[in-house]
């Protein structure tokens, strides 16, 4: 059977095969980076470089919906593709990577989003729950090995999030990280095998907080406490005058990605 067969074929054709596994439905369904996909990327991502993200997120969601989703961390970026969204494709699935160390600021928010856009962002949760996962490391792995945490839960999470999907939209800015800079607005996500969309790549913070204020979109309280990037409490602390808006992230220590943006695709074993 070849990739192509395997696009075109669901497993309600192959009852023999019983239940399928995250695995097998990736195979079934993912999309595949063929020459012409790539080229068609590469071409849309050259032509949208100066569309704005609402039109940005129209084309993809024409493009790729009802494969196409969105993962949110509820920062101030993604609050702003969220009110996109439900303005021009409220159908979009949108989920949260749910690792158990969140703040309870954060969870919140979800509640914020479905009172105000009437859109339910699913909740996507590790096997092992923090106690469990911290019994089994002897203790928070975050302390000794932040990379390991964040590869258990969140990559793994990310692959199993997105099973069946062609597309994401993610919330970065290029004015973000130097990692971030290089970021095209469509672009093959080699790590998730997902066309990645970055509607705000061009985007400046002044330009996401301008509309946050001028539509009183909802946002993370957090942030008027100085936390200008808000992932995992353990991991984040508030930013000092003067200091890059992610350095509360990973402080004191050379990681400056979880991974789900980096653009290279190696990931821990």
């Amino acid at each position: 059977m070849t990739a192509s067969d395997l696009n075109s074929t669901t497993w309600a054709d192959r009852p023999e095969a019983g239940p399928r596994t995250d695995q097998q439905a990736r195979a079934m369904d993912e999309l595949v980076a063929t020459p012409e996909l790539l080229a068609e990327l590469k071409a849309s991502s050259e032509r949208l470089e100066t569309a704005s993200p609402q039109e940005i997120l129209r084309w993809a969601v024409d493009r790729f919906a009802p494969r196409f989703t969105m993962a949110t961390a509820f920062g101030p970026e993604g609050m702003v593709l969220i009110h996109m969204l439900a303005e021009l494709a409220p159908e979009t699935p949108i989920f949260n990577l749910e690792t158990g160390y969140q703040f309870q600021e954060t969870l919140e928010l979800r509640d914020e989003v479905s009172r105000r856009y009437g859109l339910d962002v699913e909740l996507k949760r590790p096997e092992l729950t923090v106690e469990q996962y911290e019994a089994k490391h002897g203790g928070p792995l975050y302390k000794t090995n932040p990379d390991q945490c964040c590869f258990d839960r969140k990559i793994k999470l990310l692959h199993s999030a997105t099973v069946g999907m062609h597309a994401w939209t993610s919330a970065i800015r290029r004015d973000q990280s130097a990692d971030r800079a290089r970021a095209p607005i469509v672009g093959w996500d080699k790590k998730f095998k997902l066309v990645k969309v970055s509607p705000l790549a061009n985007w400046t913070k002044q330009d996401v907080w301008k509309m946050i204020t001028e539509q009183e979109i909802p946002y993370n309280p957090l942030h008027d406490q100085g936390y200008t990037s808000i992932g995992c409490w353990p991991c984040t602390r508030s930013v000092m005058f003067g200091e890059d808006e992610r350095a509360g992230r990973w402080s004191g220590t050379a990681k400056t990605e979880c991974g789900l943006h980096a653009l290279d695709d190696e990931s821990p074993e």
